[in-house]
Protein backbone atom coordinates (compact mmCIF):
# COMPACT_ATOMS: atom_id res chain seq x y z
CA UNK A 1 0.00 0.00 0.00
CA UNK A 2 1.59 3.67 -0.55
CA UNK A 3 2.20 5.82 2.19
CA UNK A 4 -0.99 7.98 1.24
CA UNK A 5 -3.05 4.67 1.19
CA UNK A 6 -1.60 4.19 4.69
CA UNK A 7 -3.12 7.87 5.51
CA UNK A 8 -6.40 6.86 4.02
CA UNK A 9 -6.78 4.10 6.21
CA UNK A 10 -5.29 5.59 9.22
CA UNK A 11 -8.43 8.26 8.76
CA UNK A 12 -10.61 5.08 8.70
CA UNK A 13 -9.14 3.57 12.02
CA UNK A 14 -8.84 7.13 13.87
CA UNK A 15 -12.45 7.43 13.22
CA UNK A 16 -13.97 4.04 14.16
CA UNK A 17 -13.53 2.06 16.75
CA UNK A 18 -10.80 0.40 17.76
CA UNK A 19 -10.04 -3.01 14.94
CA UNK A 20 -13.82 -2.90 13.78
CA UNK A 21 -12.99 -1.91 10.12
CA UNK A 22 -13.81 -4.72 7.78
CA UNK A 23 -12.62 -3.93 4.26
CA UNK A 24 -14.52 -4.35 0.98
CA UNK A 25 -12.87 -5.04 -2.43
CA UNK A 26 -9.70 -4.84 -1.65
CA UNK A 27 -8.56 -6.05 -4.59
CA UNK A 28 -10.57 -4.06 -6.86
CA UNK A 29 -8.30 -2.11 -9.68
CA UNK A 30 -8.93 -0.30 -12.78
CA UNK A 31 -9.59 -2.43 -15.83
CA UNK A 32 -8.71 0.60 -18.32
CA UNK A 33 -5.56 0.12 -20.06
CA UNK A 34 -5.96 3.28 -22.23
CA UNK A 35 -2.72 5.79 -21.97
CA UNK A 36 -0.42 2.97 -20.76
CA UNK A 37 -2.64 2.80 -17.75
CA UNK A 38 -1.42 -0.97 -16.78
CA UNK A 39 1.84 0.14 -16.38
CA UNK A 40 0.72 2.63 -13.70
CA UNK A 41 -0.13 0.67 -10.11
CA UNK A 42 -3.54 1.90 -8.60
CA UNK A 43 -3.88 0.18 -5.27
CA UNK A 44 -7.81 -0.43 -4.45
CA UNK A 45 -8.19 1.56 -7.72
CA UNK A 46 -7.55 5.12 -5.57
CA UNK A 47 -10.18 3.85 -2.38
CA UNK A 48 -10.64 2.04 0.81
CA UNK A 49 -13.99 0.98 1.12
CA UNK A 50 -15.45 -1.44 4.06
CA UNK A 51 -18.04 -0.87 7.11
CA UNK A 52 -16.64 -0.62 10.80
CA UNK A 53 -18.21 0.66 14.48
CA UNK A 54 -19.32 4.14 16.22
CA UNK A 55 -19.43 3.78 19.65
CA UNK A 56 -20.47 -0.21 18.54
CA UNK A 57 -23.52 1.03 15.70
CA UNK A 58 -22.68 0.28 12.22
CA UNK A 59 -21.37 2.54 9.66
CA UNK A 60 -20.35 2.16 6.07
CA UNK A 61 -16.91 3.96 5.40
CA UNK A 62 -14.82 5.10 2.03
CA UNK A 63 -11.26 6.72 2.42
CA UNK A 64 -9.61 7.70 -0.65
CA UNK A 65 -6.05 7.36 -1.43
CA UNK A 66 -4.57 10.92 -2.88
CA UNK A 67 -1.31 8.81 -3.81
CA UNK A 68 -3.12 6.54 -6.25
CA UNK A 69 -3.23 8.80 -9.14
CA UNK A 70 -4.17 11.52 -6.96
CA UNK A 71 -6.75 9.88 -5.46
CA UNK A 72 -8.85 10.43 -8.95
CA UNK A 73 -12.14 8.43 -9.28
CA UNK A 74 -12.22 6.39 -11.70
CA UNK A 75 -15.09 3.37 -13.22
CA UNK A 76 -13.54 1.13 -10.36
CA UNK A 77 -13.21 3.80 -7.91
CA UNK A 78 -17.07 5.28 -7.76
CA UNK A 79 -18.01 1.57 -8.54
CA UNK A 80 -16.45 0.28 -5.29
CA UNK A 81 -18.48 3.44 -3.55
CA UNK A 82 -22.06 2.36 -4.89
CA UNK A 83 -21.18 -0.79 -3.35
CA UNK A 84 -21.45 0.18 -0.22
CA UNK A 85 -24.07 2.70 -0.68
CA UNK A 86 -26.17 -0.63 -2.11
CA UNK A 87 -25.09 -2.57 1.15
CA UNK A 88 -25.98 0.47 3.49
CA UNK A 89 -29.34 0.81 1.97
CA UNK A 90 -30.17 -2.58 2.22
CA UNK A 91 -29.32 -2.54 6.01
CA UNK A 92 -30.25 1.10 6.58
CA UNK A 93 -27.19 2.65 8.53
CA UNK A 94 -24.78 5.78 7.39
CA UNK A 95 -22.27 6.64 4.95
CA UNK A 96 -19.08 8.36 5.66
CA UNK A 97 -16.63 9.52 2.81
CA UNK A 98 -13.11 10.56 3.88
CA UNK A 99 -12.13 12.84 0.68
CA UNK A 100 -8.99 13.29 -0.72
CA UNK A 101 -9.63 13.24 -4.17
CA UNK A 102 -8.14 15.46 -7.09
CA UNK A 103 -10.87 14.98 -9.51
CA UNK A 104 -12.76 12.58 -12.31
CA UNK A 105 -9.40 10.41 -13.78
CA UNK A 106 -9.00 11.49 -17.45
CA UNK A 107 -7.60 8.88 -18.69
CA UNK A 108 -10.85 7.05 -18.43
CA UNK A 109 -13.30 9.67 -19.23
CA UNK A 110 -16.56 8.18 -20.59
CA UNK A 111 -16.27 4.81 -18.25
CA UNK A 112 -14.95 7.07 -15.15
CA UNK A 113 -18.22 9.68 -15.76
CA UNK A 114 -20.83 6.32 -16.32
CA UNK A 115 -19.67 5.08 -12.93
CA UNK A 116 -19.45 8.67 -11.50
CA UNK A 117 -23.21 9.45 -12.69
CA UNK A 118 -24.22 6.09 -11.36
CA UNK A 119 -22.87 7.05 -7.93
CA UNK A 120 -24.85 10.44 -8.23
CA UNK A 121 -27.88 8.35 -8.11
CA UNK A 122 -27.16 6.37 -5.21
CA UNK A 123 -26.78 9.53 -3.29
CA UNK A 124 -30.03 10.54 -3.94
CA UNK A 125 -31.31 7.13 -3.56
CA UNK A 126 -30.01 7.28 -0.18
CA UNK A 127 -31.47 11.10 0.45
CA UNK A 128 -33.56 11.23 3.43
CA UNK A 129 -33.15 7.33 3.61
CA UNK A 130 -29.68 6.52 5.31
CA UNK A 131 -27.56 9.49 6.98
CA UNK A 132 -24.76 10.43 4.21
CA UNK A 133 -21.50 12.36 5.89
CA UNK A 134 -18.54 13.58 4.53
CA UNK A 135 -15.11 14.91 5.62
CA UNK A 136 -12.79 16.81 3.18
CA UNK A 137 -9.09 16.09 3.81
CA UNK A 138 -7.39 17.33 1.04
CA UNK A 139 -9.01 18.08 -2.56
CA UNK A 140 -12.63 17.96 -3.10
CA UNK A 141 -13.22 19.62 -6.65
CA UNK A 142 -15.37 19.36 -9.51
CA UNK A 143 -18.07 16.72 -9.54
CA UNK A 144 -16.86 15.57 -5.88
CA UNK A 145 -17.82 19.06 -4.46
CA UNK A 146 -21.47 18.33 -6.52
CA UNK A 147 -21.82 15.12 -4.56
CA UNK A 148 -20.75 16.39 -1.43
CA UNK A 149 -24.12 18.71 -1.56
CA UNK A 150 -25.80 15.59 -2.31
CA UNK A 151 -25.25 14.18 1.21
CA UNK A 152 -26.42 15.72 4.15
CA UNK A 153 -23.79 17.34 5.89
CA UNK A 154 -19.82 18.47 4.91
CA UNK A 155 -17.03 18.42 7.16
CA UNK A 156 -13.73 20.17 6.16
CA UNK A 157 -10.25 20.16 7.22
CA UNK A 158 -9.45 24.02 8.23
CA UNK A 159 -5.78 24.03 6.96
CA UNK A 160 -5.49 21.51 4.42
CA UNK A 161 -9.22 20.87 2.60
CA UNK A 162 -9.98 22.60 -0.76
CA UNK A 163 -13.50 22.62 -2.00
CA UNK A 164 -14.00 23.98 -5.26
CA UNK A 165 -16.22 23.24 -8.55
CA UNK A 166 -13.60 25.66 -10.50
CA UNK A 167 -9.93 25.97 -9.53
CA UNK A 168 -9.59 29.68 -8.16
CA UNK A 169 -7.09 30.66 -10.85
CA UNK A 170 -9.97 29.78 -13.74
CA UNK A 171 -12.61 32.47 -12.18
CA UNK A 172 -11.92 35.40 -14.05
CA UNK A 173 -10.22 38.35 -12.86
CA UNK A 174 -8.92 36.00 -9.63
CA UNK A 175 -6.34 33.90 -8.45
CA UNK A 176 -5.56 31.87 -5.06
CA UNK A 177 -3.52 34.78 -3.28
CA UNK A 178 -6.59 37.19 -4.47
CA UNK A 179 -9.27 35.43 -3.01
CA UNK A 180 -8.71 31.28 -2.48
CA UNK A 181 -12.92 30.27 -3.19
CA UNK A 182 -11.17 26.94 -2.21
CA UNK A 183 -10.60 27.70 1.26
CA UNK A 184 -12.21 26.25 4.41
CA UNK A 185 -12.85 29.77 5.10
CA UNK A 186 -14.23 30.80 2.31
CA UNK A 187 -16.70 27.52 1.80
CA UNK A 188 -17.61 27.84 4.95
CA UNK A 189 -18.92 31.78 4.73
CA UNK A 190 -20.68 30.73 1.55
CA UNK A 191 -22.33 27.98 3.63
CA UNK A 192 -21.20 24.94 1.54
CA UNK A 193 -19.37 23.56 4.45
CA UNK A 194 -21.12 22.72 7.67
CA UNK A 195 -18.37 21.80 9.97
CA UNK A 196 -14.80 23.33 10.25
CA UNK A 197 -11.75 21.93 12.46
CA UNK A 198 -8.86 20.11 12.47
CA UNK A 199 -8.20 16.86 11.12
CA UNK A 200 -8.80 15.43 14.78
CA UNK A 201 -11.51 17.99 15.51
CA UNK A 202 -13.40 16.19 12.82
CA UNK A 203 -13.37 12.62 14.20
CA UNK A 204 -14.21 13.87 17.33
CA UNK A 205 -17.35 15.99 16.05
CA UNK A 206 -18.32 13.49 12.99
CA UNK A 207 -18.22 10.56 16.06
CA UNK A 208 -20.69 13.25 18.07
CA UNK A 209 -22.87 13.45 14.57
CA UNK A 210 -23.95 9.58 13.99
CA UNK A 211 -24.60 9.78 17.40
CA UNK A 212 -27.04 12.12 17.48
CA UNK A 213 -29.23 11.03 14.69
CA UNK A 214 -30.81 7.27 14.09
CA UNK A 215 -29.30 5.18 11.54
CA UNK A 216 -31.94 5.49 9.19
CA UNK A 217 -35.11 7.22 8.37
CA UNK A 218 -37.22 4.39 10.35
CA UNK A 219 -35.10 3.73 12.84
CA UNK A 220 -36.74 5.98 16.43
CA UNK A 221 -33.23 5.52 18.14
CA UNK A 222 -31.36 9.12 18.25
CA UNK A 223 -31.58 9.63 22.21
CA UNK A 224 -28.95 8.56 24.74
CA UNK A 225 -29.53 8.50 28.97
CA UNK A 226 -29.87 11.70 30.36
CA UNK A 227 -27.82 12.07 33.27
CA UNK A 228 -28.65 16.45 33.75
CA UNK A 229 -31.42 17.08 36.41
CA UNK A 230 -34.92 17.55 33.87
CA UNK A 231 -35.91 20.07 36.24
CA UNK A 232 -33.15 22.66 36.35
CA UNK A 233 -33.60 26.22 35.47
CA UNK A 234 -32.25 28.46 33.39
CA UNK A 235 -32.16 31.23 35.32
CA UNK A 236 -29.87 33.61 32.73
CA UNK A 237 -32.28 32.65 29.66
CA UNK A 238 -33.93 35.79 29.24
CA UNK A 239 -30.62 37.25 29.19
CA UNK A 240 -29.29 35.16 26.66
CA UNK A 241 -31.76 34.99 24.37
CA UNK A 242 -30.41 37.74 21.71
CA UNK A 243 -27.85 34.94 21.50
CA UNK A 244 -29.41 31.72 20.84
CA UNK A 245 -25.83 29.71 21.20
CA UNK A 246 -25.69 30.69 24.25
CA UNK A 247 -29.64 29.94 25.09
CA UNK A 248 -28.84 26.89 23.76
CA UNK A 249 -26.16 25.86 26.13
CA UNK A 250 -27.93 26.92 29.27
CA UNK A 251 -31.32 24.67 27.70
CA UNK A 252 -29.82 21.41 26.69
CA UNK A 253 -28.53 18.18 28.72
CA UNK A 254 -25.04 18.88 29.94
CA UNK A 255 -24.31 21.78 28.26
CA UNK A 256 -24.36 20.22 24.70
CA UNK A 257 -24.99 22.18 21.46
CA UNK A 258 -23.84 21.18 18.16
CA UNK A 259 -23.84 24.23 15.76
CA UNK A 260 -23.93 23.68 11.90
CA UNK A 261 -22.73 25.93 9.16
CA UNK A 262 -22.13 29.01 12.35
CA UNK A 263 -19.85 30.84 10.05
CA UNK A 264 -22.99 31.59 7.16
CA UNK A 265 -25.56 33.56 7.70
CA UNK A 266 -25.25 34.35 11.35
CA UNK A 267 -28.43 36.04 12.16
CA UNK A 268 -30.20 32.28 11.79
CA UNK A 269 -28.76 29.33 14.14
CA UNK A 270 -29.01 26.11 13.58
CA UNK A 271 -27.78 23.10 15.41
CA UNK A 272 -28.69 20.24 17.82
CA UNK A 273 -28.89 19.87 21.20
CA UNK A 274 -30.55 17.04 24.01
CA UNK A 275 -32.94 17.52 25.82
CA UNK A 276 -33.48 14.36 28.38
CA UNK A 277 -31.38 12.56 25.81
CA UNK A 278 -33.06 13.28 22.92
CA UNK A 279 -31.67 15.09 19.70
CA UNK A 280 -33.50 18.15 19.22
CA UNK A 281 -33.13 20.60 16.09
CA UNK A 282 -33.17 24.07 17.19
CA UNK A 283 -33.38 26.72 14.11
CA UNK A 284 -33.32 30.47 16.18
CA UNK A 285 -33.28 34.15 15.19
CA UNK A 286 -29.86 36.34 16.51
CA UNK A 287 -29.77 39.67 17.42
CA UNK A 288 -26.30 39.55 18.66
CA UNK A 289 -23.08 37.35 19.36
CA UNK A 290 -21.81 37.37 22.83
CA UNK A 291 -18.36 36.00 24.11
CA UNK A 292 -17.27 34.12 27.05
CA UNK A 293 -17.77 36.36 29.20
CA UNK A 294 -21.34 37.75 28.11
CA UNK A 295 -20.36 41.06 26.40
CA UNK A 296 -21.21 41.80 22.35
CA UNK A 297 -18.68 41.14 19.83
CA UNK A 298 -21.20 41.17 16.65
CA UNK A 299 -24.86 42.40 16.65
CA UNK A 300 -27.64 41.34 13.71
CA UNK A 301 -30.81 42.75 12.50
CA UNK A 302 -33.62 40.36 13.92
CA UNK A 303 -35.25 39.97 10.21
CA UNK A 304 -35.33 37.03 7.91
CA UNK A 305 -32.58 37.31 4.89
CA UNK A 306 -31.99 35.12 1.79
CA UNK A 307 -29.21 33.42 3.32
CA UNK A 308 -30.57 32.96 6.46
CA UNK A 309 -33.84 31.07 5.14
CA UNK A 310 -31.87 29.12 2.53
CA UNK A 311 -29.33 27.57 6.06
CA UNK A 312 -32.80 26.79 7.82
CA UNK A 313 -34.82 25.32 5.06
CA UNK A 314 -32.28 22.82 4.42
CA UNK A 315 -31.56 22.07 8.54
CA UNK A 316 -35.39 21.80 8.78
CA UNK A 317 -35.67 19.28 5.52
CA UNK A 318 -32.61 17.27 6.94
CA UNK A 319 -34.58 16.82 10.91
CA UNK A 320 -37.63 15.95 8.97
CA UNK A 321 -36.50 13.52 6.90
CA UNK A 322 -34.68 11.39 9.76
CA UNK A 323 -38.30 12.63 11.94
CA UNK A 324 -36.02 14.70 14.55
CA UNK A 325 -37.85 17.29 16.69
CA UNK A 326 -37.69 20.41 15.97
CA UNK A 327 -37.79 23.73 18.11
CA UNK A 328 -37.84 27.10 16.94
CA UNK A 329 -36.76 30.22 18.81
CA UNK A 330 -38.29 33.40 17.16
CA UNK A 331 -37.35 36.56 17.18
CA UNK A 332 -38.24 38.33 14.21
CA UNK A 333 -39.69 41.48 12.60
CA UNK A 334 -39.36 41.45 9.36
CA UNK A 335 -37.46 41.07 6.37
CA UNK A 336 -33.93 42.35 4.97
CA UNK A 337 -34.70 45.61 3.59
CA UNK A 338 -32.19 46.23 0.02
CA UNK A 339 -32.19 46.07 -3.59
CA UNK A 340 -29.75 42.74 -3.51
CA UNK A 341 -32.66 41.33 -1.03
CA UNK A 342 -35.14 41.78 -2.93
CA UNK A 343 -34.05 39.71 -6.03
CA UNK A 344 -34.31 36.69 -3.76
CA UNK A 345 -36.01 37.26 -0.31
CA UNK A 346 -39.65 36.39 -1.49
CA UNK A 347 -38.40 32.76 -3.42
CA UNK A 348 -36.08 32.21 -0.03
CA UNK A 349 -38.84 32.75 2.30
CA UNK A 350 -41.57 30.68 0.43
CA UNK A 351 -39.17 27.51 0.86
CA UNK A 352 -38.43 27.72 4.60
CA UNK A 353 -42.29 28.34 4.90
CA UNK A 354 -42.80 25.06 3.18
CA UNK A 355 -40.32 23.46 4.76
CA UNK A 356 -41.88 24.35 8.46
CA UNK A 357 -45.22 23.55 6.68
CA UNK A 358 -44.38 20.45 5.36
CA UNK A 359 -42.11 19.10 8.31
CA UNK A 360 -44.13 16.03 10.06
CA UNK A 361 -41.75 15.68 12.75
CA UNK A 362 -42.68 17.12 16.33
CA UNK A 363 -42.27 20.85 16.15
CA UNK A 364 -42.41 23.46 19.07
CA UNK A 365 -42.04 27.09 18.89
CA UNK A 366 -41.21 29.39 21.54
CA UNK A 367 -40.99 33.19 21.12
CA UNK A 368 -38.39 34.91 22.66
CA UNK A 369 -38.99 38.97 21.16
CA UNK A 370 -41.03 40.02 18.53
CA UNK A 371 -42.94 38.01 16.24
CA UNK A 372 -44.07 40.19 13.64
CA UNK A 373 -45.54 39.97 10.31
CA UNK A 374 -45.69 37.36 7.86
CA UNK A 375 -41.66 36.73 9.10
CA UNK A 376 -43.47 35.51 11.91
CA UNK A 377 -45.96 33.15 10.19
CA UNK A 378 -42.53 31.47 8.48
CA UNK A 379 -40.81 30.46 11.43
CA UNK A 380 -43.00 27.84 12.72
CA UNK A 381 -45.75 29.69 13.66
CA UNK A 382 -48.96 27.90 14.76
CA UNK A 383 -50.62 29.10 12.15
CA UNK A 384 -48.59 26.90 9.61
CA UNK A 385 -48.58 23.64 12.05
CA UNK A 386 -46.43 23.79 14.91
CA UNK A 387 -47.69 21.84 17.76
CA UNK A 388 -47.01 23.69 20.94
CA UNK A 389 -46.04 27.35 20.66
CA UNK A 390 -44.73 29.13 23.86
CA UNK A 391 -43.75 32.37 24.42
CA UNK A 392 -41.84 34.63 27.50
CA UNK A 393 -43.74 37.47 29.06
CA UNK A 394 -42.10 40.04 26.94
CA UNK A 395 -43.08 38.64 23.95
CA UNK A 396 -44.57 40.56 21.03
CA UNK A 397 -46.88 38.96 18.30
CA UNK A 398 -48.61 41.16 15.82
CA UNK A 399 -48.86 42.32 12.33
CA UNK A 400 -46.13 45.30 13.27
CA UNK A 401 -44.96 47.33 15.91
CA UNK A 402 -47.64 49.49 17.89
CA UNK A 403 -46.38 53.03 17.28
CA UNK A 404 -45.87 52.56 13.38
CA UNK A 405 -49.36 50.11 12.69
CA UNK A 406 -51.28 53.65 14.65
CA UNK A 407 -49.54 55.53 12.24
CA UNK A 408 -51.10 53.94 9.09
CA UNK A 409 -53.94 53.48 11.12
CA UNK A 410 -54.77 57.02 12.28
CA UNK A 411 -52.78 59.41 10.06
CA UNK A 412 -55.25 62.04 9.48
CA UNK A 413 -55.62 62.21 13.67
CA UNK A 414 -52.36 62.23 14.27
CA UNK A 415 -51.56 64.99 11.45
CA UNK A 416 -54.82 67.05 12.71
CA UNK A 417 -53.49 66.79 16.59
CA UNK A 418 -51.55 69.24 18.33
CA UNK A 419 -49.69 67.20 19.89
CA UNK A 420 -48.88 64.10 17.60
CA UNK A 421 -46.38 61.91 19.38
CA UNK A 422 -48.91 62.41 22.61
CA UNK A 423 -51.74 61.41 20.36
CA UNK A 424 -49.42 58.09 19.02
CA UNK A 425 -48.39 57.09 22.36
CA UNK A 426 -52.07 56.83 23.16
CA UNK A 427 -53.25 55.23 20.62
CA UNK A 428 -50.36 52.87 21.04
CA UNK A 429 -50.60 51.74 24.17
CA UNK A 430 -54.29 50.56 23.20
CA UNK A 431 -53.00 49.09 19.80
CA UNK A 432 -50.24 47.02 21.73
CA UNK A 433 -52.89 45.57 24.52
CA UNK A 434 -55.42 44.09 22.22
CA UNK A 435 -53.60 43.64 19.23
CA UNK A 436 -49.13 43.14 19.95
CA UNK A 437 -49.27 41.65 23.01
CA UNK A 438 -48.32 38.07 24.08
CA UNK A 439 -51.65 38.08 26.68
CA UNK A 440 -53.93 38.51 23.36
CA UNK A 441 -52.21 36.32 21.72
CA UNK A 442 -52.71 33.36 24.06
CA UNK A 443 -56.60 34.39 24.50
CA UNK A 444 -57.00 33.56 20.38
CA UNK A 445 -55.65 30.25 21.06
CA UNK A 446 -51.99 31.45 19.23
CA UNK A 447 -50.02 30.97 21.89
CA UNK A 448 -50.39 28.11 24.20
CA UNK A 449 -48.74 28.91 27.08
CA UNK A 450 -46.59 31.90 28.62
CA UNK A 451 -43.65 30.73 30.43
CA UNK A 452 -40.62 32.28 32.19
CA UNK A 453 -37.55 32.02 31.01
CA UNK A 454 -36.83 29.94 33.81
CA UNK A 455 -38.77 26.82 33.19
CA UNK A 456 -38.02 26.58 29.84
CA UNK A 457 -35.82 23.60 29.89
CA UNK A 458 -38.56 22.18 32.04
CA UNK A 459 -41.11 23.26 29.58
CA UNK A 460 -39.76 21.78 26.38
CA UNK A 461 -38.78 18.39 27.96
CA UNK A 462 -42.74 17.82 28.95
CA UNK A 463 -44.06 18.96 25.73
CA UNK A 464 -41.34 16.78 23.20
CA UNK A 465 -41.55 14.44 25.80
CA UNK A 466 -45.69 14.47 24.97
CA UNK A 467 -45.18 14.77 21.05
CA UNK A 468 -42.56 11.46 20.77
CA UNK A 469 -45.13 9.30 19.36
CA UNK A 470 -47.05 12.50 17.08
CA UNK A 471 -48.44 11.06 13.66
CA UNK A 472 -49.08 13.27 11.23
CA UNK A 473 -50.93 12.01 7.53
CA UNK A 474 -50.68 14.26 4.45
CA UNK A 475 -52.13 14.24 1.24
CA UNK A 476 -50.98 11.83 -1.11
CA UNK A 477 -48.98 12.85 -3.73
CA UNK A 478 -45.25 12.44 -5.52
CA UNK A 479 -43.59 15.34 -4.32
CA UNK A 480 -44.29 19.13 -3.52
CA UNK A 481 -42.88 21.54 -6.27
CA UNK A 482 -41.62 24.32 -3.62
Amino acid sequence: MSNSGQTAMNRIQNLLDDNSFVEIGAKVTKRNTDFNLEEKEVPADGVITGYGLIDGNIVYVYSQDSTALGGAIGEMHAKKIAHIYDLAMKIGVPVIGLVDCAGLRLQEATDALDAFGNLYVKKVMASGVIPQITAVFGNCGGGMAVANNLGDFTFMESENGKVFVNSPNVLDGNYTDKCNTASAKFQAACGNIDFLGSEEEIYTQLRELVMLFPTNNEDTNSYIECTDDLNRTSDYFEGEIKDPRAAMLDLSDNGFFMEVKKDYAKEMVTGFIRLNGMTVGVVANAAALLDEEGKEVEKYENVLTTAGCAKATRFVNICNAFDIPLLTLTNVRGYKATMEEEQTISSAVAKLTYAFANSTAPKVNLITGEAFGSAYITMNSAHIGADLVFALPTAKIGMMEAEQAVKIMYADEIKESQDAQAKISEKASVYEAMQSSVEAAAARGYVDNIIEGSSVRKQMIFAFEMLFTKRDDRPSKKHGTI
